[in-house]
């Protein structure tokens, strides 16, 4: 292996919309935070083909706006907002403006991450960049939960999908503060699956492997060869790959479970 493009394979994307059930979240109304590109946008693309009507929400708000421009062109329901995550105004603003574009909330898709610290060992981390992962992927997941909430509640089949990652199942060297914020997201699921579920709301978690999107271009080969080695099914791992385990989160099919959290990574960490 010499080269690595790390981009989603748009025939892998198209085979999967094509064998979706067009009725699998019918009349359901999606947030997915970080949809502008990578797993995000191919989440959104997903949770729209299947019938969803969805907000597409990111800091990159214009790239945003375009991508929902596409899905609606293409027939589907679509919106577009901004967000920032670390700011709770933006949290709350975004929050308020999905469910007045979608007339309420089903489901909220938590995937908006950053990872910084790549690259850095426990002594190099800085504190600055700890806590701006954290501030993204830790609490800007629980802020976003708890400003959906009440929208999800009065449907009384809300979902919540949470994205973690399997950096925080295998002790992924040189990315501290990133797999410890997602270890706190795979708690955080468990604690608000407890605390929500008599409001009918699930709350589970997925923990995708490495992954070809736009935000790993920076990974060396050599842990790219990492996975391929440790892998049951010895491949690179694309965003669609992941998309079945967050659509059957949002989906009826899950109506009984919550707290749970689902490794997307081809056998590379078996829990």
């Amino acid at each position: 292996m010499t080269d690595i493009k790390a981009i989603p394979d748009p025939d892998s994307l198209q085979a999967l919309l094509a064998e979706l059930p067009a009725n699998l979240l019918a009349g359901r109304r999606v947030l997915v935070t970080g949809a502008a590109r990578g797993l995000g946008l191919a989440f959104a693309q997903c949770i729209a083909a299947a019938g969803a009507s969805v907000v597409l929400a990111d800091i990159l708000s214009d790239l945003a706006e375009t991508e929902a421009q596409a899905l609606r062109k293409a027939g589907f329901k679509a919106h577009a907002l901004a967000l920032d995550l670390c700011d709770p105004a933006s949290i709350e603003a975004c929050a308020a403006a999905a469910v007045k574009a979608l007339g309420g909330l089903d489901g909220l898709v938590n995937n908006a991450a950053i990872t910084n610290s790549g690259g850095r060992d426990a002594h190099a981390l800085d504190i600055e960049t700890w806590d701006r992962v954290m501030d993204v992927n830790a609490r800007g997941t629980w802020l976003m939960s708890r400003a959906c909430q009440p929208a999800l509640a009065q449907g009384g089949r809300g979902a919540i999908v949470n994205l973690a990652s399997d950096t925080a199942l295998w002790g992924a060297p040189k990315l501290l503060a990133y797999a410890s914020s997602k270890g706190a997201v795979i708690s955080m699921t468990r604690s608000l699956a407890r605390e929500w579920g008599e409001s009918g709301i699930t709350v589970n978690a997925v923990a995708p492997g490495l992954t070809l999107v736009e935000a790993t271009e920076y990974v060396p080969l050599a842990r790219h060869q990492k996975y391929l080695e440790g892998r049951a099914l010895p491949r690179e791992q694309q965003a669609v790959d992941v998309c079945g385990a967050v659509l059957f989160s949002l989906s009826g099919l899950s109506r009984f479970v919550t707290g749970q959290l689902l490794a997307v990574n081809g056998g590379f960490v078996m829990h």
